[in-house]
């Protein structure tokens, strides 16, 4: 049996764009990706702190160094330029294996840049 497990976690981040005429997704900043190993179109979970909307997507890769985050298409109805997010992947694992994981986790500041 496998159960799902936290992977990674981008903490408070900010929204710093946002796209409605695109085809969906969340556009992040590669330098955030690399750090917490979130894969171009990998599934992730986006939290709102702002709003408390909750939303599943896929990641698109932004420039590095840049602080990208930008909301897609349906997304950007979820929030606004300014907005803090969380970022949350997860894996599949056997619960003996999840039992020693530990999640990668960055938290920002307000310029996209990790903090930790």
């Amino acid at each position: 049996m496998f159960i799902e497990i936290c992977k990674s976690k981008i903490a408070h981040g900010y929204v710093t764009e946002s796209e409605l005429l695109y085809e969906g997704s969340i556009t992040i900043d590669e330098t955030l990706l690399k750090a917490v190993d979130i894969l171009p179109g990998e599934k992730v979970d986006v939290l709102n702190i702002n709003n408390g909307n909750r939303f599943t997507t896929y990641v698109i890769v932004g420039e590095a160094e840049s602080g990208k985050i930008c909301l897609n298409g349906p997304a950007a109805r979820l929030g606004l330029v300014g907005d803090q997010i969380i970022v949350l992947s997860y894996a599949a694992m056997e619960p003996e294996e999840a039992k020693d994981y530990k999640a990668k986790i960055i938290y920002l500041d307000e310029r996209n840049k990790i903090k930790n």
